[in-house]
């Protein structure tokens, strides 16, 4: 395939670009297997201005001969955890554990996390993530004290920084037992809200874990603040803070927007406590992303057997058969918890697909990179390709979906508001001088 010249001003319409019926709307014609539709996006002023069927008419004036590739809506990552992106070289996990990651992450942060060390780690996430195509992030921020007192700040001028190019959002991460301080966490949570962020905790099954779980959505109610909860990231089958999570939604009468991630303890868990469980949650409206390449990178990792035996990931099949809305993300990116990944979108997909068989058929899972997340962060233009929104998308060469996620694709095309980004991968050496060399 040749390569795409792109116009950089004025009208243009991308003919022939291959569009998913999930992530296209009012996409007129039948899709062919894989759920695609041969269609001309027409662009001008960075916005869509029409999305046409191609048929066999001639291609239009100003047009882009895109030969079937496939095109993508700018993806969403709904789940991150730029603060502690890339610390892997100076603080490695030392047996690949969840602990092991807890121990290391807390000895990284006490000794390394000032603002310079969060700033620049941040950008040098942002800008990687900005080139593969995504336009939307939420970033969980450790907020035990100190940090809190730092990383939010770094947060709020990063996000000004990046306005424009990525949507920007915060949670605040802290365990469920730093609740118990109701002084600090009101503190916390007012510094949530200056921020205009989302408010946050992970949850585990201490005894009083319902308590403190109140006690967050109160704190949330009292502020006006949406709420995202790390939980049961355990092969726990009696890790049911899930479960009390929704419950707590429905007897506050919550009327924000609530994230949950990882769900993993879900997946071990009896058929019985599994329905009561979804039931709940679908009652409840909560939004639930998985994180499928972390969670299979730490869970079921064991010292009295070596081969893993369960993949990590929550229910989220039975979860979209129940109306729940779901996602993937990228979760943490080389530190402690996960050695590897990039923000890259398409690779979480490609993982996700395997791993949780988003195929078979391919229904409308593309939405769970897009349009899904896009619902639970609470963003009305994203994650979605439609006349007169944005025109913010990624060009692939692959034409199905077999090439597209068969290869890296690290040659594909951002578009944003109508024009061909200049995509500059970071190279590592960058950081040598915060984090170490190999």
């Amino acid at each position: 395939m040749t390569a795409l010249s792109i116009p950089t001003s004025g009208w243009y319409v991308l003919a022939d670009a291959r569009l998913h019926a999930s992530t296209a709307e009012g996409l007129a014609g039948k899709p062919d297997r894989d759920g695609f539709v041969r269609a001309d996006i027409s662009i001008a002023e960075g916005r869509i201005k029409a999305i046409a069927p191609r048929g066999d008419k001639p291609l239009p004036p100003r047009s882009v001969n895109l030969a079937g590739r496939i095109v993508l809506p700018a993806f969403v990552d709904c789940h991150t955890h730029l603060d502690k992106g890339h610390i892997w070289p100076r603080m490695p996990n030392p047996d690949g554990s969840f602990m092991g990651a807890l121990t290391a992450v807390g000895t990284d942060r006490m000794a390394f996390w000032n603002a310079s060390d969060v700033e620049r780690r941040m950008e040098f996430s942002l800008r990687t993530a900005y080139a593969h195509g995504t336009k939307a992030i939420r970033t969980h921020l450790d907020s035990v004290f100190p940090q809190e007192t730092i990383s939010w700040d770094v947060f709020t001028a990063m996000r000004e920084r990046w306005a424009g190019r990525i949507e920007l959002q915060a949670a605040s991460l802290a365990g469920v037992e730093t609740i118990r301080d109701g002084e600090w966490f009101s503190r916390l949570a007012d510094r949530v809200a200056r921020a205009g962020g989302v408010l946050g905790a992970v949850t585990y099954m201490v005894p009083d874990v319902v308590e403190m779980i109140d006690r967050v959505f109160e704190e949330a109610m009292q502020r006006g603040l949406d709420l995202d909860f790390h939980a049961d990231e355990t092969d726990d089958v009696e890790a049911v803070s899930l479960r009390l999570i929704a419950e707590a939604a429905i007897r506050h009468g919550f009327t924000g927007k609530i994230l949950v991630g990882h769900c993993c303890s879900l997946a071990r868990q009896p058929d019985a406590d599994v329905l009561r469980t979804l039931d709940t949650v679908a009652q409840a409206g909560l939004s639930v992303v998985s994180l499928p390449m972390c969670n299979m990178y730490l869970q079921d990792r064991r010292h009295d057997r070596t081969t893993p035996r369960w993949r990590g990931i929550t229910l989220l099949h039975e979860m979209k058969a129940r109306g729940i809305n779901v996602a993937v993300a990228s979760d943490n990116t080389r530190d402690p918890f996960y050695a590897y990944g990039d923000l890259d979108m398409l690779e979480v997909y490609r993982m996700a697909t395997r791993i949780a068989q988003f195929d078979h058929p391919v229904a409308d899972w593309p939405k769970t990179v897009g349009a899904f997340p896009a619902m639970a962060m609470g963003l009305s233009d994203a994650g979605t390709l439609k006349p007169g929104g944005a025109a913010d998308l990624v060009i692939f060469k692959g034409r199905s979906w077999t090439e597209l996620l068969s290869r890296p694709e690290s040659d594909r095309t951002v578009i944003r508001a109508g024009a061909a980004i200049e995509r500059v991968i970071p190279d590592y050496s960058e950081l040598d001088e915060t984090v170490g060399q190999p």
